[in-house]
């Protein structure tokens, strides 16, 4: 028996039935799924120093074991000394059951970690069914050594859903485990 990540099996057996029952969707394949989820970093200093790059593409392939890659300038900035095609951020985009252990990783053992945690706002949302999320500290990850980190950077996470509307993909969200404030 192939294994199965935890979230996308509750996925499989409760969130699917919980959102027909919320929304009225006649169909399984109408309820809304997570896409992919795009963990990014921007690096500003990296004008100046290359080696930063390096270092942020190291911390994101530890954090989501997957690959990272270095993101390019698109064009010159003549005010930040930007030239193009300069690397100035990481990113990476998991898709699968990498996905799901990320997603689960990040509910149950990183943002439990953030001090004065009351919870994720729900501000983040796109109008498209897409969801933001600003991480300030990389050191909310269990996976990343507090000694060998030289400084302290935050990232972006971006949870990509089929959902039409906000809400719909805050219900989804919210099923699979993501603590969103209570207004």
């Amino acid at each position: 028996m192939a294994y199965v990540p935890r979230l996308k099996q509750e996925y499989a057996t409760r969130v699917i039935k919980s959102l027909q029952e919320e929304f009225g969707y006649k169909n399984v394949m109408q309820v809304p799924k997570l896409q992919k989820i795009v963990v990014s970093r921007g690096v500003g200093a990296a004008v100046s120093d290359k080696k930063l790059v390096d270092q942020a593409v190291a911390e994101l392939t530890l954090i989501t074991g997957q690959k990272a890659i270095a993101t390019i300038s698109k064009k010159d900035v003549a005010t930040f000394k930007l030239r193009k095609g300069m690397p100035i951020g990481a990113k990476v985009t998991l898709r699968g059951e990498r996905m799901y252990e990320f997603l689960d990783r990040l509910i149950t053992s990183a943002l439990p970690r953030v001090r004065d945690f009351q919870g994720i706002r729900a501000t983040g949302f796109d109008g498209r069914g897409n969801y933001n999320l600003g991480i300030t500290e990389q050191i909310i990850f269990p996976e990343i050594d507090i000694d060998k980190i030289s400084r302290i950077n935050g990232m972006d996470i971006t949870f990509v859903t089929t959902a039409e509307t906000d809400k719909e993909a805050q219900s989804l969200l919210s099923e699979l485990g993501l603590p969103f404030k209570k207004n």
